[in-house]
């Protein structure tokens, strides 16, 4: 199913240049990685400290549109600047699900939102991600099937946050919206589970 992954090719050819810039100052993909966790704790505890300030909502959308650059370029520096580690690979994937959970949790004490649809959905953040990482066991690839993976929910999340942040009221259309977002992560672990069974087999 179609997902805002498949943009991801689009949007390393706009990052490559600063790419190789900070390959060039010897800044390892590791650091990147490092980096886009302290930025998501950051902010995450910003918000959690501040639950009521609804205008402090607006930091997330920008907070992820810088974190879904950070992973983008560590990927890059690992892959087109010979800096793949084992380490590597273990702190990328560990680093993407603390970072999800760092910025989502604190949204469950933020009286707009329903917290348990919030916990709800970070649980299943964890298990959509290791649906694409289990590939990797029964010998498929790693599976970035939507239609919620990863940068799906970096916009949803960050959509309701800048419309709050801007001032709309809250409402249903919170629960709604957290509601699909819930299902759709549920279809994405389905979907995820399918592809690599297909791939092994094949």
């Amino acid at each position: 199913m179609a997902s805002i992954y498949q943009l991801k090719p689009a949007f390393q050819n706009l990052l490559r240049p600063l790419t190789r810039a900070l390959a060039a100052a010897h800044v390892t993909a590791n650091h990147v990685t490092q980096a886009a966790l302290g930025l998501s704790c950051l902010v995450g505890g910003v918000i959690a400290r501040y639950p009521d300030r609804t205008s402090l909502l607006l930091l997330l959308p920008g907070t992820l549109f810088i974190r879904m650059a950070l992973n983008a370029i560590d990927g890059m520096l690992a892959r087109e600047h010979d800096m793949q580690t084992k380490l590597g690979a273990i702190l990328n994937e560990l680093g993407d699900v603390l970072s999800d959970s760092a910025l989502y949790l604190p949204l469950a004490l933020v009286p707009a939102f329903n917290h348990w649809l919030v916990v709800g959905l970070v649980i299943l953040a964890v298990l959509v991600e290791m649906a694409g990482v289990v590939a990797i066991q029964i010998g498929a690839a790693r599976n970035y099937a939507g239609p919620m993976g990863k940068s799906d929910r970096a916009f949803a999340f960050g959509l309701i946050a800048l419309l709050l942040g801007l001032g709309l009221p809250e409402g249903r259309w919170i629960t709604a919206a957290l509601s699909i977002m819930l299902l759709l992560s549920l279809v994405t672990i389905y979907n995820r589970a399918r592809l690599a069974l297909r791939e092994s087999r094949s």
